[in-house]
């Protein structure tokens, strides 16, 4: 196998990579270090890249030798299991054991990987994993009921992979969702309409996209951190015009969006029923691998009793400060073990139970129909800032005590290679150079 065959085989592969990691929604700053790591393990020392959401280059070689491969990001996004085949091969392909076009064909397979478990229990995973989300978000017994009906539902609209459907799914689950809570709402003790739809909207909601996009922008990524960030709140806004066109058809007043004060309508035995529900949710409906759902788990664990404290103890805006900051260590630990899970498969849901999304939405919603949204919806800002701080944080004290002082990064500008010493001409070619130059134009 020829040089150049296998440098295009090892450009397609850290395409291919880049394209996984980015439907697995890991931060572009990450997929850089991790793209690097892989090309130097294939011997790509002259490898540079630039990654984006939604385009990726890959150079190789060096001055009149390099070639420039350039890939468009798909919308793809993938499930557990995928995920974690995904971040399998990656630990492979960091110490070089898995030859590039091995690595594509594998690449391949992972992308045309069925679900592990059937459509009749992923559907029932979400509906699961939306009762769970209602435990949590404090709604009465009836809410609960609701909620897992609801979330049912979903789950089938999402099982049908229409391009064109994808599109409009958000608004027409936001809005067939809103028209049913704020109709049951009238009849049946349901607790707080607004948070009761943020459980089975749950999956639609960016919060993970936000937090990200923030973390990008203070890792200095400012054209991935800005387009995500646009990203998050257009999808944020989607939602909130859903419901907004189901209050509208209703015919609900304005003080119906306005979210109610959490009150202690169920026990207090509830929260921990509703991590451990959460957790099987997502373990049905994203066909995680068996051995991942007790990392969820802890992971979930941590995030929850890491916000409580801080909004007990702090201030609510504080809480999910303090739950990032103590679950992105763990996260990072999981995914160092031998046995452990990918950081992306246990960071997704405890975003989700962070819920930052959730708080976007609910101030959205409110600042479009209500007279008092606008301080509601700047108290979701800064909370979707104080959970991507406490994830930097996190990343931040979790790397200083693995790897030290290695990542610090030295402004340095390459010279071209100069000319060895016999190839220099000599005195008398020097001189004579001028007339010969002459001679052949004449």
């Amino acid at each position: 196998m020829t040089d150049g065959i296998d440098r295009s085989a090892l450009r397609q592969f850290l395409l291919g990579l880049a394209q996984g990691m980015n439907a697995s929604a890991e931060s572009v700053d990450r997929i850089r270090d991790t793209l690097s790591e892989v090309a130097v393990a294939n011997g790509g020392d002259d490898t540079d890249f630039v990654v984006l959401p939604t385009i990726i280059l890959v150079e190789t070689g060096e001055s009149d030798e390099s070639r420039v491969a350039i890939r468009s990001a798909t919308n793809a996004s993938f499930r557990f299991d995928q995920i974690a085949a995904l971040y399998e091969l990656i630990n492979q392909a960091k110490t070089g054991s898995v030859p590039p076009l091995d690595g594509i064909r594998r690449l391949n397979e992972i992308g045309a990987m069925r679900p592990r478990l059937g459509w009749v229990t992923r559907t029932f995973g979400h509906a699961i994993l939306t009762t769970g989300l209602a435990l949590l978000l404090a709604p009465t017994w009836q809410g609960v009921i609701v909620a897992f009906v609801l979330g049912f539902g979903i789950g089938l609209l999402k099982l049908v992979r229409s391009p064109t459907l994808q599109l409009i799914l958000p608004i027409a689950a936001a809005f067939v969702c809103a028209t049913a809570v704020f109709l049951l709402a009238e009849s049946i003790e349901i607790g707080d309409p607004i948070r009761l739809l943020i459980a089975p909207l749950v999956t639609f909601l960016p919060g993970g996209v936000l937090t990200t996009a923030t973390v990008e922008l203070a890792a200095g990524q400012m054209i991935s951190g800005a387009a995500r960030l646009v990203y998050g709140f257009v999808q944020l806004a989607l939602l909130a015009f859903g419901i907004l066109a189901a209050g509208a058809v209703v015919g609900v007043e304005s003080r119906s969006y306005e979210a109610l004060d959490a009150s202690a309508f169920l026990p207090w035995w509830v929260a921990p029923l509703g991590i451990l529900v959460f957790a099987l949710g997502n373990y049905l409906h994203f066909s995680a691998p068996a051995s991942t759902f007790g990392w969820v788990l802890l992971a979930l664990v941590v995030a929850y009793v890491g916000q409580w404290a801080g909004t007990e103890f702090i201030d609510p805006t504080i809480g999910g400060f303090v739950g990032a900051v103590a679950v992105t260590p763990v996260v990072f630990w999981i995914a160092g073990l031998r046995h452990g899970a990918p950081s992306q498969l246990t960071f997704l849901p405890a975003f989700w139970l962070l819920v930052p999304g959730a708080a976007g939405l609910v101030g959205l919603t409110e600042a479009v129909a209500t007279d008092s949204g606008l301080a509601d919806f700047a108290s979701a800002l800064i909370s979707v800032m104080s959970i991507a701080l406490g994830v930097l944080i996190g990343t931040a004290l979790y790397r200083v005590v693995h790897h030290g002082a290695e990542e610090f990064v030295q402004f340095a500008v390459a010279a071209p290679e100069a000319p060895d010493a016999e190839d220099r001409p000599g005195l008398w070619a020097r001189l004579t150079g001028p007339w010969r130059r002459r001679t052949r134009r004449s």
